[in-house]
């Protein structure tokens, strides 16, 4: 309760200081070539678009700031509630104010100058708390930023927030003792992946430009598989992962989540480098590069793609998402690329007992608490003793908490299983001459709320070889749930798997913003939109909120003698018959009621394509349900 409070105070004090700032907006608007910023819709604007619009001052940084803070005050605990903010930046309107400035003295930083973004709440911040999820660490402030939040700041970025998250990371489908279960945009009803499920939403909602997330099994590519994003885990040592709360040192990488290509690509370039902090970027060191500048809409031309099939999945389950990755697949063939079979035998057998994340856990999270001494608490031991852990998370934590030691033979075996992963894709990389290995991030769509992850989960095959790996949208599910495809490379091709998934981004244009998250009404969610129509003797009168998929009805009949009628909601577009989707009337008895619509439906009712149909005896009424 008393982060949701935080929270309120936190949305409430930053509108009370929009509010309060008339005065100083009017003057930017009053300016010459200064436009209304109130009227700058932040939806789907890509990090370059938003900084053309600050360079034509169309929009001040600290615009955007507040257009992002009012989606967030309307959709994250209002609307479809997705739960997906830990706490607000409270100085970020500032920060806008101050990278404002400078942009008026004639000084940008560059291509994140005044940029919004969010941060996983793992990563340390010297200005707000760092909880990893945990009720444990509530209040907890490190004094300092992660290395890559530094160079965010550096490059002129400004932190919004940050974003909830698997409860330390331990996991995938984003629940917290610190915030409790973040919802997808696309279905708030299923997960958005995890452990980064937060940035996740709330990149995909439009909550921030993009958004900062870390990866030890998949916790990057699932939440960017789950919400529709890009999203990349880096080469082992190309990112510091100095200050982030650990998992396992030996599979822990940090990395962006965006919407396209180039603003991932953005983020990569602001937050790679060297750090003396984190001894793994030294293997980096020549292997960086400007990886904006590499990107290559011709890339798919002669690209060679390798495909394992035993990583799709053989469940009929799978096949929902399997056919919507080889579509992806196919697509990139039509592009010029070399799309091939790779039978990878023992592939399985090696995967499998290669994570040492319960092994490194409990000791990787000691050695960070130990260098915090204001920390509430030092070890995972006293977590559990307190009882400061969501009930989801206590089975897991409790098994990593009975390792004793940091080494043993089960810990070697693992790590050696690692090594016949890496050295076996690493020869089918090779041997092949591929630019990349490809698979479902998920066999299947992200499951609902409650109910276990089901299908194949990828994540490990980069997380044991320490190979990059981009997710990037395959399609959507007939009910609108996205799907994800992984990409995986050699160690530092992060450039070539950037410029081929830039290039099917280009011709295929996978992204679609979710519907539960549309644009603002003059900074608030638009209102239901309503719908009369007059069919024979009776009127049917609708409602339908586009954030929570709810469509009401109400019928009526101007003539109750005219007999029993029957009328329902269709599928189907003008002139075509559909199945029923729902029935609004049934015999001489005035009806109200209301139903929650499919994504697809949902999109078909937009598209005009729902129809109403009445039948009395012999007589019969259609009319299209056009909002």
């Amino acid at each position: 309760m008393k982060r949701r409070l935080v929270s309120a105070v936190a949305i409430g004090a930053a509108f009370a200081a929009w509010g309060a700032l008339p005065g100083a907006v009017r003057a930017q608007r009053s300016a010459p070539g200064i436009a209304s910023g109130d009227t700058f819709d932040v939806v789907e604007k890509t990090i370059p678009e938003l900084q053309d619009a600050m360079t034509s001052r169309l929009v001040t940084s600290r615009q955007l700031v507040a257009a992002y803070l009012a989606r967030i005050a309307a959709y994250d605990q209002q609307g479809p509630r997705l739960n997906a903010m830990v706490a607000l930046n409270p100085r970020a309107l500032d920060a806008a104010d101050a990278l404002d400035k400078e942009r008026a003295s004639g000084h940008v930083r560059g291509p994140l100058h005044g940029i919004p973004v969010v941060i996983k709440d793992n990563y340390d911040t010297a200005d707000m708390p760092t909880t990893g999820g945990s009720i444990a660490l509530a209040g907890f402030t490190p004094g300092r930023d992660a290395f890559q939040v530094q160079k965010l700041r550096e490059a002129g970025a400004v932190i919004v927030g940050k974003t909830n998250l698997h409860e330390l990371a331990r996991g995938i489908t984003t629940i917290s003792s610190i915030s409790g279960q973040t919802r997808n945009p696309y279905d708030p009803t299923r997960n958005p992946g995890g452990s980064s499920g937060g940035t996740g939403a709330a990149v995909a909602a439009n909550f921030a430009a993009a958004g900062m997330g870390s990866d030890t099994c998949g916790s990057i590519r699932i939440p960017a598989a789950n919400n529709n994003l890009v999203g990349l885990r880096p080469t082992m040592g190309l990112s510091s992962r100095q200050g982030i709360i650990p998992l396992s040192h030996t599979q822990d990488v940090g990395g962006p989540l965006a919407r396209t290509v180039v603003d991932l690509a953005l983020m990569l370039d602001a937050t790679v480098a060297a750090d003396p902090g984190d001894e793994t970027t030294r293997a980096g060191d020549g292997h960086r590069a400007r990886y904006r500048d590499a990107l290559n809409g011709a890339a798919l031309a002669g690209a060679r793609i390798g495909v394992v099939k035993s990583l799709f999945g053989a469940a009929p389950e799978d096949t929902e998402g399997g056919d919507l990755v080889r579509k992806a697949l196919d697509a990139m063939s039509d592009r010029g690329a070399s799309v091939i079979d790779v039978p990878l035998t023992g592939l399985d057998g090696a995967i499998q007992g290669s994570s040492v994340i319960n092994t490194e856990f409990k000791f990787d999270l000691m050695d960070y608490l130990a260098r915090h001494p204001n920390a509430p608490v030092h070890s995972l031991t006293e977590i559990l003793e307190q009882g400061s852990y969501h009930a989801a998370l206590e089975a897991l934590f409790k098994q990593s908490d009975a390792i004793a030691t940091r080494d043993s033979e089960a810990y070697r075996t693992a790590l050696r299983k690692r090594e016949v992963v890496r050295e076996l894709i690493t020869a089918a990389l090779e041997g092949q001459m591929l630019d990349a290995l490809a698979f479902p991030v998920l066999s299947r769509k992200a499951a609902i709320i409650g109910e276990p992850v089901r299908g194949l989960n990828n994540c490990q095959v980069s997380a044991s070889t320490g190979l990059p790996a981009i997710s990037i949208p395959a399609g959507f599910t007939p009910d609108g749930v996205p799907i994800g495809i992984e990409l995986l490379g050699p160690a530092w091709s992060e450039s070539r798997l950037l410029s081929i998934a830039f290039a099917y981004e280009q011709a295929v244009g996978p992204r679609r913003a979710p519907s539960t998250t549309p644009p603002l009404v003059d900074r608030k969610a638009p209102t239901p939109r309503r719908i009369t129509l007059t069919l024979g003797d009776m009127r049917a009168a609708f409602a339908f909120d586009a954030i929570t998929g709810r469509l009401s009805y109400e019928t009526s009949s101007a003539n109750p003698h005219a007999g029993a009628a029957a009328a329902a909601v269709h599928r189907g577009g003008e002139g075509a018959s559909g199945p029923i989707i729902v029935t609004i009337a049934g015999g001489s008895i005035a009806r109200t009621g209301d139903v929650f619509l499919q994504p697809a439906d949902q999109r078909a009712l937009q598209k005009g394509e729902l129809y109403v149909e009445m039948r009395s005896g012999t007589r019969m009424f259609r009319a299209q349900l056009r909002p």
